[in-house]
């Protein structure tokens, strides 16, 4: 029986784990802002952790998967490729260098709800009650955070640029849904063409509006951690964390990174929290997670995982 606790409490930490070292990507983002351009940034941290990828994709059995891709495949990847890197990692950025971190954190917490809400025209997926008792909580929230509205200056420009960010976050979930559950492509290669496709076009944007940056050895500290171990290898290891955690579990951790975020926020770059926007944020978070644990749930019956063989 200890033994299995013991089993049980590894993969745990290590989503713990995970989830630090994605929460710490917001501060680490806002410290390179200073000296780098957000779509500059967001390029550079996503073709470094395409580079990073090569050496996986290598492999005879991928190399042969990319060959036998037919155009309509290619589509679709290229597709996710510009939606979630381009437009919901580019938004990203833009919204960090404009708002709060929390803030930003928050907003994105909103994807869920809008993909359960698509998945409804999209894919004939209708919301469980679960999932309408969550995004009436998540709405409560958020209205609680926010309110009074004020749109002044760079709050409403970054505001603005969340929501499209959002709102590309939730159709790059439900094309990346589409695409998974076809299961004729692997996901390494899935997130290696789109990752690739995604990280040029934002290269290549920020380079044009920009010019070409001057990094300094700690600007380039920043990027390589984000994408080898904040991309690359926590990606990695969450993926083998869902081999032993219940989708319960997974969504629970998961939701824990809007408080994480809010401590190290306030610790690294003082960022206050009033209580106010603090009662707001727990109830948009557990609303959040009531969506996302019944999608989980719902996805691992139809994929009729087993984990006793995994």
């Amino acid at each position: 029986m200890n033994v299995k606790k013991h089993h049980h409490l590894m993969p745990i930490l290590q989503a713990l784990l995970v989830t630090f070292l994605w929460s710490t990507s917001f501060i680490i983002i806002k410290w390179g802002l200073v000296d780098i351009p957000p779509v500059t940034y967001a390029g550079l941290r996503y073709t470094l952790a395409f580079l990073i990828f090569i050496p996986f994709i290598l492999k005879k059995k991928y190399l042969n998967e990319i060959k036998q891709l037919n155009s309509s495949q290619w589509k679709s990847l290229l597709l996710l490729g510009l939606v979630f890197y381009t437009f919901t990692q580019g938004a990203q950025f833009l919204g960090l260098s404009l708002l709060p971190s929390v803030t930003v954190s928050l907003l994105l917490n909103f994807t869920p709800i809008l993909v359960a809400i698509m998945g409804i025209f999209l894919l004939n997926e209708k919301p469980s009650p679960l999932q309408w008792i969550g995004s009436i909580l998540f709405i409560i929230g958020i209205s609680a955070y926010f309110f009074p509205v004020t749109l002044i200056g760079n709050k409403g420009i970054g505001l603005g640029i969340m929501f499209i960010g959002v709102l590309a976050n939730a159709g790059s979930a439900i094309i990346g849904r589409d695409i998974n559950r076809k299961k004729n492509i692997s996901s390494l290669v899935i997130t290696f063409i789109s990752m690739g496709v995604g990280a040029i076009i934002l290269i290549v944007i920020g380079f044009t509006l920009n010019g070409l940056p001057v990094l300094s050895l700690k600007n380039w500290i920043f990027l390589v951690w984000l994408a080898a171990i904040n991309t690359a290898f926590a990606f990695t290891l969450w993926n083998l964390t869902l081999r032993s955690l219940s989708a319960m579990e997974s969504s629970i951790i998961n939701g824990t990174m809007l408080i994480q975020i809010a401590i190290l926020a306030w610790y690294f770059l003082g960022e206050q929290v009033s209580f106010q926007e603090g009662i707001g944020m727990a109830i948009a978070a557990a609303g959040a997670v009531l969506v996302q644990m019944r999608r989980q749930i719902v996805k691992e019956k139809r994929n009729g995982l087993n984990r006793s063989l995994l």
